[in-house]
């Protein structure tokens, strides 16, 4: 059964059982406190104490924290970074991928999620946390972190009522309640057939 126009239907199942992706998004290096710094780390190490993957978009701020906190706790971390040129990632990415699309790469970093975590943030954290909603993906707010984070904890981000953004009090909470609901987009496949009877 395909999906939308063009796209074949999944692949045949496996005993293979993927890792769970998780996208951690919040401000960037030039408004990131040192709290919010402190907490994405610690987001960061509960992922990697749980064996998920971390995914960021791969520069400063948050993004690094959240790397910074896996790494140092033996986990993987996946970079996707909008620049041609894989210098520009933090230290702390296993996995670089430059996508040379500018901050359009955050719809990349959104699909290749199962669920997301905001921390802190401004205009491009809510277009992240827009992108994930609109693909039905378990978003987890840490409210206390500031910016967009306190002001999406607890809402829906539209009148579609896709999901609720699920309010979560510390890193701990956060990573367990993203866990716990990570769908692996099934959620967002409603959406893409909608989109698809547009085309």
């Amino acid at each position: 059964m395909a999906l939308f126009r063009g796209v074949a239907s999944r692949t045949a199942q496996s005993n293979y059982k993927r890792l769970i992706q998780v996208l951690v998004i919040g401000s960037d290096g030039d408004h990131c406190p040192e709290a919010t710094y402190d907490a994405a780390k610690e987001v960061g190490a509960q992922i990697a104490a749980r064996s998920a993957i971390t995914v960021t978009g791969g520069l400063g701020g948050v993004m690094e924290a959240a790397g910074r906190g896996a790494k140092e706790k033996g986990g993987m971390v996946v970079g996707i970074i909008p620049n041609e040129d894989m210098s520009y990632a933090n230290p702390y990415c296993d996995i670089i991928i430059p996508t040379g699309i500018g901050f359009a790469r955050n719809f990349i970093t959104a699909y290749a999620a199962d669920a997301a975590i905001v921390v802190g943030g401004g205009a491009g954290t809510l277009i992240e946390a827009c992108v994930a909603y609109q693909k039905g993906k378990p978003i987890v707010a840490l409210v206390g972190s500031g910016g967009t984070a306190d002001k999406i904890a607890d809402t829906f981000l539209d009148d579609r009522k896709t999901v609720k953004v699920i309010s979560a009090s510390n890193p701990k909470d956060a990573v367990e309640q993203a866990l716990d609901h990570a769908t692996n987009g099934k959620k967002g496949v409603k959406y893409f057939q909608s989109v698809a009877r547009m085309l």
